[in-house]
């Protein structure tokens, strides 16, 4: 899987969120979208996903322009976990068995169930499975969120601050499931998130934006004192604590 994304400009009206943002995506990456509030990280993220459309510029996958695929065909490559996914009021693995709609034609086949079964399983919600979804916590909704983008079976992966509202423990776990499927999968995912440390516990791949455009890009390389200066205006140190980089500002 690849996806490349050229040239990419969105505006509200007339504020420009994204200008000319370009970058590539490998199979296997894991890529951390950070920056300051409002500086287009979730605009990013829904016109990847084709959520809203890119007035300017090219994005593809393997070669095929993203514009030019149905829904399902989209769906089927890209999975989407938006801030404060909705639910209905319906049980967690009805809620999971949602995520094969691109794939069912009149009802939902044995393989379609087998393979919800096996999200469900593998994200550890079987001991839920029969809930309402309303009824979870917030980290177990997280989890429901993530299983149904995996029902797609998608090549990409897209998080829009899948931490935010956490507790510090929710957060590392769901922030260790992405990366573990990322691994296990040899999938892709692109994950916008505000906390740099946590960011630096799972991404291989960062991307700062700073006024609608890519700042820099790269591995950790380009998470220093100066870049995070630049972006967010804070002065910080970086430090190496058990083989983690940890980002503490002055």
């Amino acid at each position: 899987m690849s996806m490349i994304v050229k040239d990419v400009s969105f505006a509200y009206m007339k504020h420009q969120v994204l200008k000319e943002v370009s970058f590539q995506v490998e199979r296997g990456d894991c890529v951390a979208v950070l920056g300051t509030n409002g500086v287009g990280k979730s605009t990013l993220l829904k016109c990847l996903n084709q959520v809203i459309k890119a007035q300017y510029g090219d994005i593809s996958i393997d070669k095929k322009a993203v514009r030019d695929l149905s829904g399902d065909e989209l769906a089927q490559v890209i999975g989407y976990v938006p801030q404060n996914g909705s639910f209905s009021d319906s049980t967690v693995f009805d809620a999971v068995l949602l995520g094969r709609k691109p794939y069912i034609k009149w009802d939902a086949t044995q393989e379609d169930l087998e393979i919800t079964e096996n999200v469900v399983r593998s994200l550890s919600l079987e001991d839920f499975a029969l809930r309402k979804v309303n009824q979870l916590s917030g980290g177990e909704m997280q989890k429901v969120a993530i299983a149904r983008a995996l029902a797609q079976q998608p090549m990409l992966l897209l998080f829009d601050e899948p931490t935010s509202n956490l507790d510090l423990r929710n957060q590392l776990e769901v922030i260790q499931i992405i990366k573990d499927i990322v691994r296990e999968r040899q999938i892709s995912a692109i994950v916008t998130m505000h906390d740099l440390n946590l960011a630096l516990r799972f991404a291989d791949k960062f991307m700062l934006m700073k006024d609608g455009k890519i700042f820099a890009m790269g591995g950790s390389e380009i998470i220093t004192p100066e870049n995070i200066l630049e972006v967010y205006g804070v002065h910080v140190a970086i430090e190496n604590f058990n083989g983690y980089h940890v980002v503490i500002p002055h």
